[in-house]
């Protein structure tokens, strides 16, 4: 197995991206050449998948010295859980260029190119600094689509998600720093990997609860976990459709993966002590955010607490400190991923269309455009869990979970999720089924999906419906992982 194939896949969409910079302007030219860049990686990833060996450890390692009189190294890997979200990335980003295909520019197709580096690079990581430098790298492409692509009071926006994104990092860089001078202090060599950060013993109890309240402020913020989320409604609402894709469907759950990847390993005692209080707060951002999703009349609003809400219900399986509620958060990951991005993607293409993106104004459109509404359908009941789909596999794993942690929570994790169907199907009966409200009934125009809309699509509507029948073909891939990470480095076991 090749190790060079993970720094391949991370740096390839930079390098087109800058070479696309200066070399064109002629934008179908970019978009196609970027849409290429993003197909090669699909096949680079289905390989490392194929070739994967389902293991607790970590495959295809680099590690080489990067900035040596510091310790920092340019390490990556990839075990069962980084690779079922490489997966997801290398699947959803080139089918989601085809329903971008058109109307966008060439600094739009640059920055996604930027952005899945950045994504890619992040996930990969395996030394904190780099890890760091690539949660840093992935940022700056969105708040440039949010900036220069946005609608509304873009300016604001990006500014205020460029101060809550920041100011989290920078708490977490602090963290970072903090526990490379105890290493060092400790073992009298520099190292910032994070199987190095494991072994300190020197941190008193206090230092390591405002270490990882630090590290997790970046990591809720990006979420986003209750209170850290009042950035993402006006961001959700007046971003361009796929800088919402991206931070919806992918960088949201880069922040659970972080959790798992460093917090639990390198504080594994605070994780548990803290764990009842963030499952709490798990869920009671499941009903709040539901709550909140019920009250709006903008579509894409909506779809911001609705997606806050589900990534609330992930947060409190992966504390539920038991295999049923971690092996259900990271399916979770994965179906709410497919699902939310293709609703995101779905409510752009209504905007481009009709120039409405609030509820009231819409309506009718079902019988203009069934392919559109079937597949709009099938997201929808993927996203409220409905039997056969993936959503009701890892939602099912994750409320057997947090039974398995605490009965009165799980009973309660069971009840809340009706809240998800109540405005899912509410926003369907009005938005796309019942004739239109606004204008005295008078019908949008409104076209059904074209072939390349539908070819992009069809991945996902295939998982869904795969995820949910054979879970057990992608849980195999990761429970491996969650295992070790319960027995060896928890010491709980499989179960609670």
């Amino acid at each position: 197995m090749s190790a060079d194939i993970l720094s391949f896949i991370i740096f390839l969409p930079a390098v087109v991206a800058f070479a696309l910079m200066i070399t064109t302007k002629h934008i179908e030219t970019v978009r196609n050449i970027a849409f290429l860049t993003t197909v090669i990686i699909l096949a680079l990833v289905l390989k490392i998948y194929i070739q994967f060996e389902p293991s607790a450890g970590m495959q295809f390692v680099t590690n080489v010295p990067w900035i040596t009189s510091y310790g920092i190294n340019y390490y990556i890997g990839v075990d069962g859980f980084s690779l079922t979200i490489l997966m997801m990335i290398a699947i959803l980003i080139p089918t989601a260029y085809l329903l971008l295909w058109e109307g966008r520019t060439k600094g739009y197709w640059i920055n996604m190119l930027l952005v899945q580096a950045g994504v890619t690079g992040t996930l990969l990581s395996l030394d904190v600094i780099l890890f760091y430098f690539f949660w840093e790298v992935m940022l700056l492409p969105v708040f440039l689509m949010i900036g220069i692509y946005g609608f509304g009071d873009k300016v604001a926006t990006t500014i205020k998600v460029t101060v809550y994104t920041m100011a989290g990092s920078l708490l977490m860089f602090i963290a970072i720093l903090y526990l490379g001078v105890a290493y060092h202090n400790e073992f009298g060599i520099w190292s910032f990997q994070y199987d190095s950060l494991t072994q300190i013993t020197s941190l008193s109890y206090n230092e390591r609860i405002w270490l990882f309240l630090a590290f997790l402020t970046a990591f809720a913020i990006k979420i986003p976990l209750w209170p850290f989320h009042t950035w993402i409604m006006e961001t959700y609402k007046n971003a361009p459709t796929g800088a919402v894709f991206l931070l919806s469907s992918i960088m949201a759950k880069l922040g659970v993966y972080s959790i798992v990847r460093f917090l639990i390993p390198i504080f594994p005692e605070i994780y548990i002590e803290f764990s009842t209080w963030f499952v709490f707060i798990g869920l009671f951002g499941l009903v709040y955010y539901g709550i909140a999703a019920l009250m709006q009349d903008d579509i894409k609003r909506m779809f911001a607490y609705s997606s806050a809400s589900h990534l609330s219900f992930i947060a409190a399986g992966i504390f539920s400190l038991n295999s049923f509620g971690i092996n259900g958060a990271l399916y979770l990951i994965i179906a709410h991923a497919i699902a939310t991005g293709a609703l995101f993607l779905l409510v752009g293409l209504i905007h481009d269309e009709t120039g409405y993106k609030t509820i009231k104004d819409l309506g009718g459109l079902a019988k203009q455009s069934p392919i559109f509404t079937t597949i709009f359908a099938i997201m929808l009941f993927a996203n409220v869990g409905l039997p056969g789909t993936n959503g009701f596999v890892a939602e099912l794993l994750i409320i057997f979970g947090v039974y398995e942690f605490n009965h009165t929570l799980g009973y309660i994790s069971a009840l809340t999720v009706i809240i998800g169907a109540s405005y899912m199907l509410w926003m369907f009966q009005r938005a796309i089924l019942q004739k239109r409200e606004a204008d005295n009934g008078k019908d949008l125009k409104f076209r059904d999906l074209k072939i390349k809309e539908i070819i992009g699509l069809t991945p996902w509507v295939i998982l869904i419906f795969l995820m949910g029948v054979y879970p057990d073909i992608f849980i195999d891939k990761f429970e491996p992982t969650v295992t070790h990470y319960l027995n060896d480095i928890l010491q709980i076991g499989a179960l609670k």
